[in-house]
């Protein structure tokens, strides 16, 4: 087997095109030489898959498939893949040679990054997932063995299609594995399998965790438990592992790596605009240099990925002057006294009487302008000297309106008639959280970073007022009072909350109504007649109890109307027992009335009437004679 054999197929040409020179690494679905393309006479990087791939005809035609589709991305940010075949036992993939190392190198040689390096390192990454995923690609396996960077500071990230080319193969040695490094799979992964542009945020997410604290976010004793924690538990704040990490990376983790997909970034072009817009409140990156003091990436590396730009340095060398000889020493010694005479007599001019004269700068800090004007204008020394405002100031200590410093200082020089500039304090430094309200979540990122606040996190909740997608509230709430750089959490709109219909048959329909419109409901009203409910008594209900409905939905009511009614029959003349019998009949009762004498034993009159329209159940009176 070519995967046991050291150096497998160095020396050999493969596909009678490709000339093995040595060996790159072996992975666990493929070997990658260092090769030569004789025919178009350029150095590849060859990945040949380990002969259990190989073997698999299911994994052969994705394999080709999904190369061919990949051959046609091309991106500066992405490795090229040039050609794909097979030769004998072997299938390969020629790809882009980019002469470097991993990021996983970089991380095992240096450990944790900045957070500025690790952002200029994944822009790049993050560029390259979003012309992937414009494209129809879904990388499935972003990890730091798959990111390049290159010796002259090129990054780009490897192996688009390969992940999914493993998702149809028969071997029984990737039969029921999860596909990707359990490390570093979104839940959906995890769980179903399922992967889209999405999934690699989530990963990209713990890339950058990764990268700045030196570990993965979940870790166990198995793949299988790690999977576990993927799916259960949130990925931490980085800076709960590494105090120093500023918040501003936190909300970048966090928002790349909700559990739930729909609150994640939904494209790599929103996740790569937070990138840009955190890296652009970070200092510039420190060089890269590895624990052994070795440079990995220079400076102007950083500078190249980051786009700043380049200025050169000159630096000036003084010139040798001849220095001349000194003649005359003591004439020149004569004429140095005299000048020094005349210039200490000027100077004692100046201070005393003259324009330099000075005294001692009053201390007006803690008064308000108008206060510091009174100060000086209660003595002779100082009644001359002006007060002006500076620039305004923010103070945590300092009240409003107060004078926090003065230029000359207190006890410092100033002219009888000179000038005083007082900074004036604005008070504490606090920004209002703007009313983001509606807006699409670009739209409140890019509000809330002109208030000179952070962006946070982001949840999802029920709202009646506010469309699905748009932003509900913000936590702090709109309005409040936060210093610079504080963050603010946004609540996207997952639109009204469904409304469940509750058990209301057989009860009378005023509370009925009553307690489906407090629930945001319509109550449309019909009436029936009911053998069986009484009157004003809820017969059915549509959508039936137990369905939700979305606020403001309509619900038909059938309410009975009581008994059908019932005509009255013609009694009059009747003999009393078949009257009687014939109102029992029909539904209805008699009352009977009977005069002093009845020796006819008959209806000699009935209220109601006949043919009048009387509910079932109601009562006839009948006289008898």
């Amino acid at each position: 087997m070519e995967s046991s054999v050291p150096g497998g197929l160095v020396g050999q040409i493969l596909d009678q095109r490709y000339e093995v020179t040595s060996l790159l690494a072996r992975g666990g679905m493929a070997t990658v030489y260092l090769a030569t393309d004789l025919r178009l006479d350029r150095v590849v990087a060859l990945k040949v898959m380990h002969p259990h791939l190989a073997n698999d005809p299911g994994f052969v035609a994705r394999f080709q498939r999904e190369a061919r589709s990949a051959a046609r991305l091309s991106h500066p940010h992405v490795v090229g893949v040039y050609d794909q075949g097979s030769s004998d036992s072997h299938v390969y993939l020629a790809m882009e040679y980019l002469p470097g190392r991993t990021l996983r190198d970089v991380l095992d040689e240096y450990g944790p990054l900045s957070t500025e390096q690790a952002l200029v390192l994944l822009d790049p990454v993050i560029e390259a997932l979003a012309a992937a995923h414009a494209a129809g690609f879904v990388h499935r396996d972003i990890k730091p063995e798959n990111v390049l960077i290159s010796d002259d500071g090129r990054v780009k990230v490897a192996d688009f299609g390969l992940a999914r080319a493993l998702t149809t193969t028969d071997s029984t040695q990737t039969t029921g594995m999860i596909i990707g490094t359990v490390s570093y799979l979104s839940p959906e992964q995890v769980e179903h399998g399922d992967a889209d542009a999405r999934s690699d945020i989530y990963s990209t997410g713990v890339l950058l965790f990764e990268m700045i604290t030196g570990s993965v976010p979940h870790s166990g004793e198995s793949p299988l438990s790690i999977a576990y924690k993927h799916v259960n538990s949130d990925v931490p704040p980085p800076s709960s592992v590494k105090a120093d990490i500023p918040s501003e990376a936190d909300a970048l983790v966090l928002s790349a790596t909700k559990r739930d997909p729909a609150l994640r970034y939904q494209t790599a072009q929103d996740f790569l605009a937070d990138v840009r817009r955190v890296r652009k409140t970070l200092p510039a990156p420190k060089p890269f240099v590895d624990v052994k003091n070795t440079l990995v990436v220079d400076r102007k590396d950083f500078e190249s990925l980051a786009g700043a730009d380049k200025t050169t340095d000159q630096t000036f060398h003084p010139k040798d002057f001849p220095q001349r000889k000194r003649k005359r020493r003591g004439l020149w010694f004569v004429l140095a006294l005299v000048v020094g005479v005349l210039l200490a007599g000027l100077g004692g001019w100046w201070l005393a009487a003259g324009p330099g004269q000075n005294i001692e700068t009053p201390n007006l800090v803690g008064k308000t302008l108008e206060e510091a004007q009174g100060v000086l204008l209660a003595t002779t020394e100082t009644e001359k000297i002006a007060i002006a405002a500076g620039d305004p100031v923010f103070s945590e200590t300092i009240p409003l309106g107060v004078i926090v410093a003065t230029d000359p200082q207190p006890g410092s020089g100033i002219n009888p008639t000179g000038t005083i500039t007082a900074n004036i304090s604005q008070g504490p430094e606090r920004y209002l959280v703007p009313d983001v309200t509606g807006m699409t979540p670009q739209a409140a990122t890019d509000a809330i970073t002109a208030a000179n606040l952070i962006l946070g996190g982001r949840t999802e909740a029920f709202d009646d007022n506010v469309a699905t997608g748009q932003v509900a509230k913000t936590t702090p709430k709109i309005g409040s009072e936060l210093k610079p750089g504080e963050r603010v959490d946004l609540v996207i709109s997952k639109g009204p909350k469904p409304i469940e219909i509750p058990k209301v048959v057989g009860k009378s329909f005023k509370p009925v109504e009553a307690t489906l419109i407090n629930l945001g409901l319509q109550v449309d009203r019909s009436n029936v007649f009911s053998e069986t409910e009484k009157k004003n008594t809820v017969i059915s209900i549509k959508p039936k109890a137990g369905n939700t409905v979305p606020s403001g939905s309509v619900v038909d009511v059938v309410v009975s109307k009581g008994p059908p009614p019932v005509t009255v029959p013609n009694l009059v003349d009747m003999p009393r027992q078949r009257a009687i019998a014939a109102l029992k009949k029909i539904g209805l009762r008699a009352k009977v009335e009977v005069g002093t004498v009845a020796p006819l034993n008959r209806v000699i009159s009935q209220s109601p009437a006949a043919g009048t329209e009387i509910p079932k159940g109601s009562t006839v009176t009948i006289r008898i004679i």
